[in-house]
Order: structure tokens, then sequence, then C-alpha cells
């Protein structure tokens, strides 16, 4: 006999789960007591808000391709992560939050921090469930790896009952996963897909999600660079193809560069592969016409649910990103001078001119281009700072990025702690804007205690970027509540055992960076950036006096 606790603990590990991040609370004291006995196969790693423990456990997925295991209480606690199950669904990451729940006799009194959780999170997550029976246990968690791995992936929040995980049961763990085939398209509807990509003349390719298997991504690549195909990433998914192949040309996402614009608008085919087509790979909806588009457009997706939502296809496809790169075949046709633009324009999109900024962030990530590993991992919060890692840096076959589609503040710091955890060898930076930073700073403890930490660069311009810039252009020269007062964050950062120098010039970055680099215990560099370097291409002044002189008709 053993207790649902117990038998929760079990079947995860049987499932594949290795770390869990959560903050502890008395509704699931059972499934911590399991956990007690599972060090070393599932790790609980303690973190010190729940919003912190759902970004790291929605990186995680984004990362490992596995559901990341987050465990909060009730009430209070799953409303605080809610930010992370939030991420996960706009990511598409798998993810499992476990939420201890009051005891079925209370259930429907508003008991203390009771919360119905298919109601508050049935259209945040792609299931929400309750267990009301222990002997069910394998049975949902079965069902909710499944489900958060499969078709389109996302988070599956399952409430449990304080007195469910207390109750003895004979019902034995679940020994193994599934494993679900992915699905793929029949021969002869890829050949119809091929059939159109060759009567193209300016086709584009369009790819997105985390779920890419690495053999998929060579697939794919093989079949991009052999027909000349241009390849764009949706909203911070550039990770997911090589940059540095001839046939890549940018990033579809906030604040996309003219030729990214361009190439859209201009394609006649696109073969859209994983993409679930958000607003800012779209910028707003408005590079395809809704409902249906100007252009050709194939859409492969492995949820039925995602073709069709918005954009009716020439062609949809329900298969699996990888296997349905598997099945291409090469194209030929007229299109090596669309390409060659395309990728010229994407190379020339690196040129800038000085930043008017004591650190100039130009020059930082050039320095960041050329030193950083093969292999390392960036993260980012929201905010106009993310337009460095996301617009000015190559990520090769290797490099990761992990970024939130739902423009979550605070994502960074997490996400680079589970990254670290995951890869604890490998370099990992975070980006944050001042703002950012202070969103989530507090798990830099979580950071120290599991002996995971990264390299974090607070970009500190003293406001919230994108809220003054769009407060600029639209109430030009009246600031209001964007102005931040900003602590120590070099004494805030050594009180947690990290590295942490103040960078006040652009020449001193590369040796500061250099000693990062070698700490063994994380590092933190404060940056200080004027706020008039708001935008690479744009100052703040620039903003305000064009948005004056538009209002008054000059």
């Amino acid at each position: 006999m053993r207790n649902g606790g117990q038998l929760l603990v079990e079947t995860l590990v049987a499932l594949g789960a290795t770390k869990a991040f959560g903050v502890p609370g008395e509704s699931y004291l059972a499934v911590l007591d399991a956990l007690h006995d599972t060090q070393g196969k599932l790790d609980f790693i303690l973190c010190r808000q729940e919003g912190g423990a759902a970004f790291m456990a929605a990186a995680w997925g984004k990362l490992m391709g596995q559901p990341g295991i987050c465990l909060v209480t009730r009430g209070p606690g799953v409303t605080n992560a809610s930010i992370g199950i939030h991420t996960a669904m706009q990511d598409s990451a798998p993810m499992l939050c476990f939420v201890g729940q009051v005891g079925t006799d209370m259930r429907g009194r508003e008991a203390f921090q009771e919360i119905d959780y298919r109601a508050v999170f049935g259209s945040m997550a792609k299931w929400a469930v309750e267990i009301d029976h222990v002997d069910r246990i394998p049975e949902i968690l079965s069902r909710a790896w499944i489900t958060a791995l499969t078709g389109r992936p996302g988070p599956v929040v399952i409430a449990l009952p304080e007195d469910m995980l207390t109750s003895l049961t004979d019902t034995p763990p679940l020994t193994a996963p599934a494993q679900i085939a992915e699905p793929a398209a029949d021969p002869a509807t890829t050949e119809a897909a091929l059939a159109l990509i060759a009567s193209a003349a300016r086709p584009l390719i369009l790819i997105g999600g985390c779920n890419w298997t690495e053999d998929g991504r060579a697939a794919l690549q093989a079949f991009a660079v052999t027909s000349n195909i241009p390849v764009i990433a949706a909203f911070r998914y550039q990770d997911q193809f090589d940059n540095t192949a001839t046939v890549y040309a940018g990033e579809a996402g906030v604040g996309m560069p003219p030729h990214v614009k361009r190439l859209i608008r201009e394609a006649d085919l696109i073969l859209a592969i994983n993409v679930r087509f958000g607003e800012m790979t779209t910028d707003a909806y408005t590079l395809l016409s809704v409902p249906v588009p100007s252009q050709t457009l194939i859409h492969v997706h492995a949820s039925d649910r995602e073709i069709g939502k918005i954009y009716q296809p020439t062609l949809g496809i329900q298969a699996g990103p990888n296997a349905f790169a598997r099945g291409l075949r090469p194209v030929l046709g007229p299109w090596a001078a669309w390409r060659a633009r395309a990728r010229a324009d994407w190379e020339g999109s690196f040129d800038l001119a000085p930043q008017p900024s004591p650190v100039d962030m130009g020059k930082v990530t050039a320095h960041l281009r050329d030193v950083l590993p093969e292999d390392v991992i960036l993260t980012n919060g929201a905010g106009n700072f993310t337009v460095w890692p996301n617009k000015f840096f190559a990520f090769g076959p290797k490099a990761r990025l992990l970024a939130p589609q739902s423009g979550a503040m605070g994502y960074g710091l997490p996400a680079a702690i589970a990254a670290k955890i995951a890869h604890p060898d490998r370099t990992v930076v975070c980006f944050a804007g001042d703002g950012d930073f202070q969103m989530t700073c507090q798990e830099l403890g979580t950071a120290m205690q599991a002996g995971a930490q990264p390299i974090v660069l607070i970009l500190n311009n003293g406001i919230y970027g994108t809220i003054r810039a769009h407060q600029e252009r639209n109430y030009p020269a009246r600031v209001s509540g964007t102005t931040l007062e900003n602590p120590d964050f070099v004494a805030l950062a050594r009180a947690y055992g990290f590295h942490a120098e103040r960078v006040t010039r652009t020449e001193d970055f590369p040796a500061a960076f250099d000693r990062a680099v070698a700490s063994q215990h994380g590092a933190v560099l404060d940056l200080d950036i004027s706020p008039e370097a708001l935008t690479p291409r744009q100052t703040l002044s620039e903003m305000r006096n064009a948005a004056l002189a538009a209002k008054s008709g000059g």
C-alpha cells in the first residue's frame, strides 16, 4: 500500500521526470514527503516564488522537449504560477503544473484558498483536471503527460485534493511512458505540397515551435538549402534553424525588420511548419489577409485545431514537423535571386551606428557573437532590451534561445536557472532589463541554493523602456509611471553569492565578461545604458520629436 503522494511521485519517475520546480505548501505535504525518497532521481528545486517556479518549468519543457514539472500550493500559490502556465501555452511548451487543493469534503464552500481550477485555467492551459480518487493517479498522469507533449504541446494543470493525496491504495504506478508516434503526411499529400512549391516564383519557409528533433531540423535544413528557399522563424524560435545556413533570413517577431515584412508580403507561397500564427509573427495579422491570404499557404501542424484557426490554407497538412521534414525532397525553381537578397538583407541588418550610451549594446552583442561558445543558451524576458539577443545574435545549430512568446517580464532569469540545472557545463547568459530583472530577481536565491548560477546582463536604463517608447509615441513629453529608481544591483547579486560588477564603459565590457565567465558562482553585470538608446536605430528624443511634430502637423 502507498498513499496518493507516493503514487504520484513514483509515476512521475516512471514517466521520466527528473526535476520538479516549486514552492512548498501544506496542501501537498504528502507529495513533498514522497520526494524525500527520490533525491537523485526526481529532485525538488526549491524556488522563491511560484511565478519563478512556473517559468522554470515552462523553460525546461521548451529546452528539453519533456514536460517541465511545477509544484505549487492552492489559491495564492497557483495564481502566482499562472504567469508561467500562460507562457507555456503561448510558447507551445510541454508542462505539468500540480496544485494542492482543498479536501473533497470542503469543495464548493469557498474554503480557505479554494479555487475552481477547471474554471480558472480552462482557457489558459491545454487541459485542467482534478484527481478525485487516489486510484486514478496513474491514469490521469499518463493522459496529462501525453496531452502536454502531443499535437500542439502545452501546459496541463492538475489539482490534487489534500485528502486524496493521503488516501492509501494498492494501485501500482506506471512503469514507463507511452510511445506516441508523431503524425506524418501521406506521400501523396507531401507530393501535392512539393508541386505547389515547384509552381511558385518566390517561395518562403516559416517555422516555429519547440518540439523539433535534431534529425527533423537537419532534414528541414537539407531541404531548404538544396532547394535554395529562404527560411524565417516565428517570434522567438530562430534557434530552431541554423542561422549560419545560407537560406536563413531572419525572425518574424516584435520589432520585425523591414526585410522580413517584405519577404512575407512579397512571397507568393509560404510553407508554414509548426507555426500557430500569433500576432507578433504576422505583424498584428496584417502581413497575410484574414481569412484567405493572397499567398499560397501550406500549413503543416500536428494539431488539427491550429490549421485554419486564423488563415484558410491552400493545403492544410496535419503532421508533426519532424515527420513532415523527413518526407521532403528537393525542389528546384527560379528563385535564386530571391533567396540571395533575403540572406543579404538579414546579414545587412547587423550593421549599426554607434549607440548613444555609456555602454553600447551594439558593440557588446558583436563581442558576444565572437566569444560565446557554439552551444550557448541565451534567455530573456520582455522589454525593448530583448532586441539584442533576438535580432543581433546568430544562433548556430547548437545554440538555444529561451524567450517568452507571451511577452512575460521576469522570464529570463528563471529560464536561465532552469537551463543551468539542465546543462550545468554549458554557458548560459540571461539578458534582463532593470525592470524585467526585478520581477523575479529573488530567484537568484534559487540559483545559489541549486548551484545553478548563470551569467546575467542587466541592461540598466532606469525606465520601463517598452512602455516609455509607446508613451513617447502617443503622449510625447508627458512621462508618467515609467521611471525607475533602482537598488544597487551589484550589492544585491553579491548578497546572493554571485560575482557582480557595474560596467560603465563599452571598452570595459570584454574584461568584465571574461571575469563573469571565469566565476564559479555565476555573475551579474550591471550595464550602464542610456535611456536615449531605447531602440537600435531611433533615440528616445527622436521618438518624442517625431511624435510632437506629427501632433503639431509639422
